[in-house]
């Protein structure tokens, strides 16, 4: 009798007893927003230490005379362990779902701090950050999934949720960077392995909710819906899905590792005042990303696509001519615009292949740190051949790739 039910979304679940009869969990019976939440609070953590690698550059490349290529690799050594690894720890979990991998994986993120902190030598430097990536590879393909699986069948409000999370924790790792890592110097980044291990506590939790409503499951079997897509145009979507992530992330990377060295050179700003105009920046994607879900639940995940991707051009094209006060403000239009793409792009993508949950989440978490680390490498590069102002003049024109979202197919959307 007890046999797993397989939910609107091809998740497998283990079934309620009552009174002798097996009674499913539905995805409709409402989202479960305690465990949301801990799974939100816990990717602010996440990020939040993630952040911190990028906050400490300057402090890096002061200590240890560093050039724009060499941070570049730093940025290059987190996000490619967590841009390789993501995919697999996806399809492996597809397969065999593992409860507490998440705790697990915030283990290796707690090692890198710890050896950030006390590193003496640029190798060391992108040990830990490889270390961090490797952390995030293992959280983030299972974290969206226990998100989707607690969403009643809100997906774009519970991805939306889990990414503001996320977002918050950028955001906030620069501003106390700023407050205590400047001040008191690389060893203060050790301090923060106590987020790691509250992070730990509540993936435990999170894991334990998780257990009893999972089986072991066998390979996932390419099933498409009735009223889906066919395979050749979920094929050309998922291409078109990767060449926008390709556009959003390169030019995020020039904001994420490189605006603060912008904002000093051109207008001669502290490093603690350029730490806050990057968390005002920070803050906007987090804003962008807590719209986006919703409305793609709302309007459909396409059109918001659109004009997250296409709709930040004309900011991107003024920034390089801007001042200080106008850079400000349209660094938070392109954050605020750009990011709102996040949760829909994430959900369409599931929504193509929702027998491939975990792989396509990590498949796509695992791209837009990829492309953001080769994209941090390759615009070190061309900042110390032409100039960092030359870099935000390049990447201006990335939005416009956007115009190849009218080669989506329209989804149908979710029925709440």
């Amino acid at each position: 009798m007890n046999k797993p039910v397989v939910l609107a979304d091809d998740t497998l679940v283990a079934p309620i007893v009552v009174d002798g009869t097996d009674a499913p969990r539905p995805a409709s019976a409402g989202p479960a927003f305690t465990i949301i939440g801990a799974i939100a609070v816990s990717h602010l953590l996440n990020d939040l230490m993630q952040s911190l690698i990028q906050a400490v550059y300057p402090i890096l490349k002061e200590n240890y005379a560093l050039d724009f290529g060499q941070i570049g690799l730093i940025t290059l050594a987190f996000m490619f362990t967590s841009s390789l690894l993501q995919p697999f720890v996806g399809a492996y979990t597809d397969k065999h779902p593992k409860p507490f991998s998440l705790a697990l994986g915030m283990g290796f993120t707690l090692a890198g701090l710890l050896l950030l902190g006390f590193a003496h030598h640029y190798w060391v430097i992108l040990l830990s950050a490889a270390l961090v990536g490797t952390g995030s590879a293992v959280f983030h393909p299972e974290a969206s999934r226990i998100a989707r699986m607690a969403s009643g069948g809100r997906f774009g409000m519970a991805q939306s949720t889990f990414q503001v999370g996320g977002n918050l924790g950028t955001a906030i790792g620069p501003v106390l960077a700023a407050a205590i890592i400047v001040p008191l110097g690389q060893p203060a980044i050790s301090l923060f392995s106590v987020a790691a291990a509250l992070a730990i506590a509540i993936l435990i939790y999170i894991g334990r909710w998780y257990k009893p409503r999972i089986v072991k499951r066998k390979a996932a079997q390419a099933v498409r819906h009735a009223d889906g897509p066919s395979p050749l145009r979920t094929q050309i979507a998922l291409v078109v899905l990767m060449v926008l992530l390709f556009s959003k992330t390169f030019y995020m990377a020039s904001i994420g590792s490189y605006y603060t060295f912008y904002l000093m050179n051109k207008f001669a700003v502290t490093t603690q005042a350029a730490q806050i105009y990057l968390f005002l920046f920070l803050g906007a994607c987090t804003v962008g990303v807590f719209f986006g879900g919703p409305l793609g639940d709302r309007f459909g995940r396409k059109y918001v696509i659109w004009f997250s991707i296409l709709g930040a051009l004309p900011f991107t094209l003024a920034l390089p001519h801007a001042g200080l006060l106008g850079s400000a403000i349209l660094s938070m239009l392109v954050g605020f615009v750009m990011s709102s793409a996040v949760p829909a792009v994430i959900v369409y993508a599931q929504e193509l292949m929702p027998h491939r949950l975990g792989m396509i989440s990590g498949l796509f978490y695992g791209m837009a740190f990829g492309f953001g680390g080769v994209g941090a490498a390759v615009l070190g590069e061309v900042a110390d051949l032409k100039g960092i102002d030359f870099v935000y003049q390049l990447c201006a024109f990335l939005p416009a790739i956007g115009l190849l979202a009218v080669f989506l197919p329209q989804m149908k959307r979710s029925k709440l």
